[in-house]
């Protein structure tokens, strides 16, 4: 897929700015440690840079940037609040103008970054297996590739790479299970319930705020008795093979009406109308955002679950990590993606700052950086990096002295070296260690009469 010459014009008229140079890596510690009301007070040196390294390769796994709500008009969401929603930009489930655009900004700044780090040459042209960027096939995910490439190599006319009809899931991106057997089911069901009905019991004041500033008993929905009051005990799971773990309950509809809500307020200027009329604090919005992250949490993160679904994505960053000559590599797919992956790796428990989506915010880039010393051994720094929440409502350009937020991550049982940085060795082990999961939980269970291994 071809960058549309109208894209390249639009991207580099309206986000054309200059970037200056940058410092030393931040401390770890202090990633985000700014106020959401202070976007201005971030760290002015480069929080991605490390004295005495230099940069080899980066290797990027995306969600895509803000999309309209995933159902469009006429549907359940409209019936569940008698208040209007934003009117968007884009069709049900599709990059909104205002997330192309952020994409854009984040891309320029990736640029200006690896320029800096002297992995891009200026208004570079990669050479040939260079550069790869490579989209699941829905609109959402195509259109944030095409936007960030356009600012990272803006005069390169990037192919976009994708593997399935438009529109199209591409197994790749689809967090689905592709193993499945009796005994597996009731094991990773009984995992996802001990580790998590904790957290969805403790949602009963989350739902209680969502129902407030939707004025659900006021809508279509529960006039007609289609839906009642969200219940924190209703949660089923279901796990089929060849489908992406789904559930049914409260949870599931409190997690549509959550994500519209937090998507109406990242392009609602104003707060209140964003809230209905009502006027919420920040952290109301964290309150009313934590119900679609416990719910993104429940499906995928459990260890069964995450072995199983993030199974082909490990394999596609195994191998661009260890593939000759790759600079830059941009995987663009869905906060499923990072949240599966994540888990698979063994990354600790983290709440990211300064972001109402504490997990895997809208627009989210999973970052590998390798970087090599001045003894020629081989190092990982393994990233968040997100638009904070005032960065997306605000349209904040970014640049080396208003960088978008890092976090850095931590494996559990890996050490990090004094400048905070894992040894490459290690990483690829813990990777190889995540993919050789998904044959042990076959052999665990592929002895059940109903096993249905899809990947056989």
């Amino acid at each position: 897929m071809k960058k549309s010459i109208l894209t390249m014009i639009l991207a580099l008229v309206t986000l054309t700015f200059v970037m200056t140079g940058c410092g030393n890596h931040a401390n770890p510690g202090s990633a985000g440690e700014s106020s959401a009301a202070e976007p201005a007070a971030q760290a002015a040196s480069c929080p991605l840079s490390f004295e005495g390294y230099t940069l080899d390769q980066v290797t990027v796994l995306s969600r895509h940037n803000i999309r309209s709500p995933l159902s469009g008009s006429g549907s359940q969401l409209d019936s569940l609040t008698p208040h209007e929603w934003f009117h968007w930009s884009s069709e049900a489930s599709q990059l909104s103008v205002r997330g192309g655009t952020l994409e854009t900004m984040i891309g320029q700044y990736f640029r200006k970054w690896m320029e800096t780090e002297g992995l891009f040459p200026s208004n570079y042209i990669p050479e040939e297996g260079a550069v790869r960027v490579y989209a699941n096939s829905k609109q959402r995910t195509l259109a944030t590739a095409e936007f960030f490439s356009a600012g990272l190599l803006p005069v390169a006319d990037m192919d976009i790479e994708s593997h399935m009809d438009f529109d199209q899931m591409d197994p790749v991106f689809t967090p689905q299970l592709t193993f499945c057997s009796d005994a597996y089911v009731t094991d990773a069901k009984a995992q996802i319930m001990e580790q998590f009905s904790g957290k969805i019991h403790d949602l009963a004041d989350n739902y209680k705020l969502l129902m407030e500033v939707t004025d659900m008993k006021d809508s279509p929905a529960w006039k007609d008795g289609s839906v009642s009051e969200l219940n924190t005990e209703d949660t089923e799971i279901i796990l089929e093979n060849n489908a992406e773990p789904g559930m049914s309950g409260s949870l599931k509809t409190a997690c549509s009406v959550s994500d519209a809500l937090v998507l109406q307020y990242y392009e609602e200027p104003d707060p209140g109308k964003a809230a209905f009329g009502h006027k919420l604090s920040g952290e109301e919005w964290d309150a009313i955002s934590e119900i679609k992250d416990v719910y993104g949490d429940v499906l995928f993160t459990a260890p069964l679950v995450a072995a199983n679904a993030a199974h082909p994505l490990l394999q596609e960053i195994q191998s661009e990590l260890t593939t000759d000559g790759r600079r830059f590599t941009f995987l663009c797919g869905h906060d499923s993606n990072i949240g599966s992956v994540l888990a698979s790796l063994g990354v600790e428990e983290y709440q990211l700052p300064d972001t109402i989506e504490k997990k895997t915010p809208i627009g989210c880039k999973l970052v590998f950086s390798r970087w090599h010393d001045g003894q020629g051994q081989s190092f990982f720094s393994v990233d968040l990096i997100y638009q904070t929440t005032d960065q997306l409502r605000n349209l904040t350009l970014l640049d080396m002295e208003h960088p978008p937020a890092v976090y850095p991550l931590s494996f559990s049982g890996l050490e990090k070296n004094g400048d905070g940085l894992y040894a490459a060795q290690d990483v690829l082990n813990r990777l190889q260690q995540a993919i050789e999961e998904y044959d042990r939980m076959v052999e665990t269970y592929g002895n059940d009469a109903s096993v249905e291994d899809a990947a056989a």
